[in-house]
């Protein structure tokens, strides 16, 4: 198993372009079972997750043609085009591996009229129920029981436009029921959607496609179904995550990087707390520049929220900050109730963190010291791999797997920006 190696201590210079959203992508894979036309993405990352939806594609009978295109950061090129549906069922075997190939489950049952989706099972970050999922395709007409470990969900008349209003937030409840609805029969009201970007996405590929929408963006979206979806070309929008990560690595580790192909309001809410904690941040003609020279960073609260609010998926990169800063911190954490699994490895690297309920209470050290460290999920990694670039000394980030799920290159875009990093084969 791949191991990293980060020796701190260096300060970051140059340019890192930033790839397609994942989060993103593959909502906007599974979009192309909504039609028998084909559908062309283009920016997607190179990642395993993404490699995990085209193999479930497939298995539906999809042809998937993947491009890889040139330039660094361009991501590649994905011809989808689910001609003939041969099935439509989503085994455990698959559906394990990435909660998000859930997402399924609403394209299928408009197109087809019938899925069997495995339940996706346990999240190492926390409980993730899918009653919101299936609460909006029963709204929407569609008969839908849990047997053995599956969903099973059929709609032979086809699905009818209805008003979905979703007592919490949930963004892959709102991308279930957003495709969903594209194709019912009438008028749909999704009261209570998510707002993040990686919607407002999927809505504007839909559209390209054919689909009636209105008020992406906001917490009511609008979906007037139509009879069938066409051919369309979409580029997936930039990682926010991605953004978010390397910009708090030029904050850890201080210099001055430029991330190309991004934009600002994509994290507006971190661009906020890094000014405060002593970053600065600005727009360019051609992304972000993100710079942090002299002093210590300042100690910065924070609460995770739902987009436009802190990022759930930058707490442990932000936290991996704070654990340097000048001051005290207070992190709460809203959305995943495991989400900590990361300090005790942080406290391996000399942080002070103590933890009460939801919220970590962060002392700022004026030094991190590397050390070998395990990676428990994805941002747990990137927030491991921001401490090794600040600490003194060599540290080894162990189960660096989790990492290929959701960063494209990581260690080689931050050896470009002068990060002494580098992968230790198994």
């Amino acid at each position: 198993m791949d191991k990293i190696r980060i020796r701190g201590g260096v300060r970051l210079k140059g340019e890192i372009p930033i790839s397609g959203a994942k989060n993103a992508a593959l909502p906007l894979m599974a979009a192309c079972l909504l039609t028998d036309a084909p559908l062309t993405l283009t920016n997607v990352p190179k990642l395993a997750d993404v490699a995990f939806m085209a193999d479930l594609l497939r298995l539906f009978g999809a042809g998937v043609e993947w491009t890889p295109e040139s330039s660094p950061g361009a991501g590649g090129r994905y011809r989808l085009c689910a001609a003939n549906l041969v099935g439509t069922t989503a085994d455990y075997d698959i559906v394990r591996k990435m909660r998000a190939s859930f997402v399924v489950l609403g394209p299928l049952l408009a197109r087809a009229g019938q899925a069997k989706v495995s339940l996706p099972g346990g999240c190492a970050i926390g409980a993730r129920p899918v009653n919101l999922h299936l609460m909006a395709l029963e709204a929407l007409g569609a008969a839908v029981e849990l047997s053995d470990g599956y969903v099973i969900a059929s709609a032979p008349g086809g699905l009818k436009g209805a008003r979905i209003e979703f007592p919490t937030v949930s963004v892959g409840a709102t991308e279930n029921a957003l495709m969903a609805a594209t194709l019912a029969e009438g008028h749909s009201v999704i009261a209570n959607a998510a707002r993040e970007p990686e919607i407002g996405d999927l809505g504007d590929c839909l559209m390209a496609m054919g689909a009636r929408i209105s008020g992406l963006g906001t917490s009511t979206i609008v979906v007037d179904g139509v009879a069938a979806l066409h051919a369309a070309e979409h580029a997936v929008l930039p990682d926010r995550i991605e953004t978010g990560t390397y910009a708090m690595a030029a904050a850890i580790a201080g210099g001055e990087i430029e991330l190309t192909g991004t934009r600002a309001d994509l994290i507006g809410s971190l661009i906020t707390v890094l000014e405060m904690a002593g970053a600065q941040v600005s727009q360019t003609n051609r992304g972000l520049a993100v710079a942090r020279n002299g002093v210590r960073p300042t100690s910065v609260s924070a609460t995770t929220a739902p987009f436009p609010g802190f990022p759930t998926d930058l707490q442990a990169q932000f936290m991996a900050l704070m654990a340097t800063a000048e001051g005290t911190s207070h992190i709460r954490e809203t959305i995943f109730e495991n989400r900590f699994m990361h300090v005790p490895e942080l406290l391996r690297m000399s942080a002070d963190i103590t933890i009460e309920g939801d919220t970590a209470i962060v002392r700022g050290v004026p030094r991190l010291a590397g050390a070998p460290v395990m990676a428990t999920d994805l941002r747990a990694s990137s927030s491991l791999v921001l401490a090794g670039l600040g600490a003194e000394g060599e540290t080894i980030v162990n189960r660096v797997y989790h990492l290929d799920r959701g960063f494209e290159r990581l260690e080689e875009k931050l050896s470009r920006v002068g990060a002494d990093i580098e992968r230790l084969p198994a």
